[in-house]
């Protein structure tokens, strides 16, 4: 018997589920087809789980350096099963809240492979060993995310080569680690296995780790990096043919004309990652790639008009905030609600390091690249007293606004919870904000954000705490 719906999404992530609520309250009839979990990568296996895991490496670095704040422990000890453990109810009752959305939402979910077939009904291999259930929907929703990417000749088996998926499960820290890639979430796990006490080393085919961002915000990461005691190299092509296993794993790099031999317990290859378009039935379809990722117009929608596609699987940014946005544009769009289109410069994109990193907007480097001519105010942690508070007074805030009018272009930040500053700069974009405007909002003392209040007026050299 064949069901149906106004819209059937395939994959339950971020970008599914917040897909179909949306649907629901728009009255529109909604099923999620998910093969693993609801709530996807970005709940158990990616956002959630890494930072809970952030957290407990936090944590467990600040209570070692506890006496400066005159907190003395004689003997520290980290039990890692209780970390995993903490990871695993964090991720079960965000897990729970996810299915309750459903329910309250009157959201059918089916736990199965979902496929698109000629018709272009969608059909539903059942988890359960039930057989299949086809749905025919009006419109459909690809939300199948991404997968951890790998080279060839890195193959990951779990116990010597890893991604982030195998990385999440480890039941007991290895005494040292290669990380593939420097990019954010090579960055992340290079911060958190350094707390945890790890020897790391980082081998980044770039000129510089996190490269997509900010130049200063590279070299002040990668400065606070190596204060950690993480070993960086930038500029170095891994040679995956020269990967031994042993007693550990060694590699070769070719970096600065010659071939650099690395070894560890463990690597992690941290590369990007890679669109889940295989198995769904996209060869029954027109919807066209480009060149991997399913290629859309602004609103989401493929070259079949009543198939759209969100989410990692599209690429671009490939952040659970965007899926999320973009699911809604996609349902309200099929609904004739008239959305605006994602401003990819309106959002922010945060590193969850230690300290961490948080970005809105243009870099300087892009602004020029765009023709603007444009001035930047700077300032520093060490300046504000909530910093020092904390005992984290390593970074700083930096915006780039326009010559002559003032407008911000964009804002970058490393230093202590500046991923919970950053929306603030991104409501400025979104408002067209000046520098001034910034600078004349009123920032309580004593507070981190003060100083995007100084680096606002560091912008015409009007600060007061230098």
């Amino acid at each position: 018997m064949t069901k149906e719906y106004d819209v059937v999404i395939i994959g339950g992530g971020t970008g599914g589920y917040v897909a179909a609520i949306r649907a629901s309250q728009l009255g529109l009839r909604a099923a999620v087809i998910e093969k693993g979990k609801l709530g996807g990568t970005c709940l158990h296996a990616g956002c959630i789980p890494s930072k809970a895991l952030l957290r407990s490496a936090e944590v467990y670095a600040q209570t070692i350096d506890g006496d400066k704040y005159g907190v003395v422990a004689p003997i520290i000890r980290l039990d890692f099963s209780k970390v995993q453990a903490r990871k695993e109810e964090i991720t079960d009752r965000l897990y729970k809240g996810v299915q309750h959305l459903m329910k309250k939402g009157k959201i059918d979910v089916f736990d199965g492979k979902g496929s698109i077939t000629q018709t272009k009904d969608v059909l539903v291999e059942l988890n359960n060993g039930e057989g299949e259930v086809i749905l025919s929907p009006k419109n459909i929703v690809i939300a199948t995310g991404s997968r951890p990417r790998t080279l060839p000749g890195l193959e990951v088996d779990g116990k010597y080569v890893m991604t982030s998926d195998e990385a999440l499960k480890m039941e007991t820290l290895p005494n040292s680690i290669i990380i593939v890639g420097g990019g954010v979430i090579g960055i992340e796990w290079a911060s958190m296995l350094s707390d945890f006490g790890i020897q790391v080393t980082v081998i980044e085919y770039a000129d510089r780790i996190l490269p997509t961002e900010d130049k200063d915000i590279s070299k002040e990461v990668q400065r606070l990096m190596k204060k950690k005691g993480v070993k960086i190299v930038t500029g170095a092509k891994v040679l995956p043919e020269t990967l031994e296993k042993g007693e550990g794993v060694s590699i070769k790099a070719e970096h600065k004309g010659k071939e650099t031999p690395f070894s560890a317990d463990k690597l992690l290859v941290s590369v990007g990652r890679s669109p889940n378009t295989e198995g769904i039935g996209l060869e029954k379809t027109a919807v066209e790639l480009n060149p991997i990722f399913i290629k859309t117009n602004d609103f989401y929608q493929t070259n079949e008009p009543n198939i759209y596609a969100i989410g990692d699987v599209i690429g671009g940014l490939q952040l659970a905030h965007v899926a999320s946005h973009e699911g809604i544009i996609a349902i309200e769009h099929m609904a004739g609600q008239n959305p605006k289109s994602l401003d990819s410069t309106l959002v922010p994109r945060c590193v969850y390091c230690s300290p961490e990193v948080a970005s809105v907007g243009l870099t300087e480097e892009e602004a020029k690249e765009k023709g603007y001519q444009v001035k930047n105010g700077k300032f520093s942690f060490r300046a504000i007293g909530k910093a020092l508070v904390f005992g984290e007074s390593d970074g700083f805030v930096k915006l780039v606004v326009e010559e002559g009018t003032n407008k911000l272009l964009g804002a970058h930040m490393v230093g202590p919870h500046v991923t919970d500053m950053i929306t603030e700069a991104g409501l400025a974009c979104l408002l067209n904000a000046t520098a001034m405007d910034i600078a004349h909002t009123i920032h309580p003392h004593p507070t981190l954000t003060e100083a995007i209040g100084e680096a606002a007026l560091a912008v015409d050299g009007k600060e007061i705490h230098a």
